[in-house]
């Protein structure tokens, strides 16, 4: 059976996808008319097959290969082959090293007191907020998950890559570094959509903000080597004790570093951001961590558990605004996808977003709901109808990291601040590597008041 999808004449690549508002919306809109499976133009990748039903998605689950055009604007940012798309074959035992890094409980309870440490810090900030004046949560959250995964990659203690402490000069180094990241980002997605640059400096500006981030990780890795730190307590370590070269070890860092204080920072803004509309959501979440810590600001690792509502609240936050919106893999091998036969050599395209809004297994999928993550909810639906980080073996290795961490930065927020929405703000979602709010996630925020001793 032939798979459905819009004539070559109405989908010409970029201007389509441009003409919906960005890739993630444009598969919205492909699955909603065409239905589960559909065939479109992909720019890096021509002709690509996109699945928004979980059931059919699991015939794919096994790819462990990456269509190589469409992460070619990772390239810059790697000299030793784009991590994204290494062979399965050299894939698997670095997917082995990473999760040997960022899985285990031991490695998160070792950074979890600095972590709390910047959350509090970041809440102590807020807390001083003069009353009505709004905070810009993307920047300040990206740049906190910076910090926090500074030190867990480049073995830092939270330090500047330069020697600079953690606190404001630490902070405005890492402010430089989301920028950089978004020089080289802009750039080179420039390319594979085919936009035209609006400035003629932008591949200069792009090329110095290259050159910076690398030189900030080769400082950690010489820094690393003269202090003469062995074993696999940090990412550096880690891949030093492998036996991984110069290069690999560079390339490695610099897409944790790019990939990791994205995705948290802009799950943990969307989830402020539904919790500021739905404010009986947020008096429960705070509720739940009055009752779990009581009179203490902070949780200690143990309590994550213990916070079942807001751990649901995060997984709704990420179903409806998933920071990495979409993956992709190449079939080595003709699949059979339904009714349907797609042949070797096939992008087959993984639209979370779409499949996170399948009205089959959402129902009412745009409205808020923690209660679909209950363990009976979740028992009911099929296991890939989630996957906020992605399938299979080419999987995020962060994942675990990365919830720690957002819900840690939540508890420490939630249990001290009240976040409202800045009337006449709009929120657009918008496709920059990440889910991003194109103008922004502003909220003005007021202390909470402090919970009543159970003593008293």
């Amino acid at each position: 059976m032939r798979i459905p999808g819009p004539e070559p004449e109405d989908d010409d690549g970029p201007r389509a996808i441009a003409a919906a508002g960005g890739l993630h919306r444009y598969q919205l809109y492909l699955h909603e008319r065409y239905g589960p499976v559909v065939r479109f133009r992909l720019p890096g990748a021509d002709t690509a097959v996109s699945i928004a039903d979980p059931v059919l998605l699991e015939a794919t689950a096994h790819l462990d290969e990456r269509p190589e055009e469409l992460f070619a604007f990772l390239d810059p940012l790697c000299e030793a082959g784009n991590l994204q798309v290494l062979p399965a074959a050299e894939h698997t035992p670095w997917r082995r090293l990473m999760l040997s890094v960022f899985a285990g409980r031991p490695a998160h309870e070792r950074h979890f007191a600095r972590f709390t440490e910047q959350a509090r810090e970041l809440a102590d900030r807020w807390a001083r907020q003069p009353e009505g004046e709004p905070v810009e949560l993307q920047q300040e959250l990206t740049t906190l998950s910076l910090r926090m995964i500074d030190g867990f990659a480049l073995g830092t203690g939270g330090k500047a890559a330069e020697g600079t402490e953690t606190g404001e000069g630490a902070e405005e180094d890492e402010g430089c570094v989301v920028e950089a990241f978004e020089e080289v980002l802009t750039e080179h997605l420039g390319r594979l959509y085919q936009v035209p640059r609006a400035d003629p400096r932008s591949a200069e500006r792009a090329e110095e903000a290259l050159a910076y981030l690398r030189g900030r990780v080769d400082r950690a890795v010489a820094a690393h080597h003269a202090d003469g730190r062995t074993g696999r307590s940090d990412l550096i370590g880690a891949l030093v004790e492998a036996g991984e070269s110069p290069a690999r070890i560079r390339d490695t860092v610099m897409v944790t570093l790019l990939a990791a204080h994205h995705t948290t920072g802009v799950a943990v803004s969307w989830t402020l951001h539904l919790l500021g509309l739905h404010p009986g959501a947020a008096d429960r979440v705070a509720g739940e961590l009055d009752r779990v810590l009581g009179d203490r600001a902070v949780p200690d690792y143990a309590d994550l558990k213990r916070l079942t509502y807001l751990d649901r609240v995060l997984k709704e936050s990420m179903r409806l605004f998933p920071p990495g919106p979409y993956g992709a893999r190449e079939a080595t091998e003709e699949l059979r996808v339904g009714p349907y036969r797609i042949p070797a050599g096939t992008t087959v395209f993984y639209p979370f977003w779409a499949l996170h809004m399948n009205p089959a297994y959402w129902p009412d999928p745009e409205r808020f709901d923690p209660e679909r993550f209950t363990p009976e909810e979740i028992a009911g639906r099929p296991r890939l109808a989630y996957v906020p980080f992605g399938l299979g073996p080419r999987g995020c290795e962060g994942a675990a990291l990365a919830t720690v961490e957002a819900q840690l930065v939540l508890a420490v927020l939630l249990k001290r601040l009240r976040f409202q929405p800045v009337p006449g703000h709009e929120v657009t979602p918008v496709e920059r590597f990440v889910l991003w709010a194109r103008d922004g996630i502003r909220m003005t925020v007021r202390p909470r008041p402090r919970p009543r001793s159970r003593n008293a």
